[in-house]
């Protein structure tokens, strides 16, 4: 059996653009987002676009509306060694 081989990183994504994925994967607006969470559009809009930084209390509102960990919005780019991973 070969050895696993990790795949490459191909992008780079940052904060905003991780959220604004997640969500279009979820097929929400920013609207639709913002009437689930009581963040503001606005603030939504300036985060996906890195004009306001997320921080962890957004994260979080934001992760349980979107069903996932704060930390895949937090840290996008973060890399687990392979060792510590299991």
């Amino acid at each position: 059996m070969k050895e696993f081989q990790a795949a490459k990183k191909r992008v780079e994504v940052s904060v905003g653009e991780s959220l604004r994925i997640i969500r279009e994967l979820q097929e929400l607006s920013q609207n639709q987002l913002a009437e689930l969470t009581g963040i503001p559009q606005s603030t939504l809009s300036a985060i996906e676009n890195g004009r306001v930084n997320l921080g962890v209390e957004r994260a979080k509102v934001l992760a349980h509306a979107l069903k996932c960990h704060p930390a895949v919005l937090l840290f996008p780019g973060w890399d687990v060694p392979l060792e510590s991973a299991a």
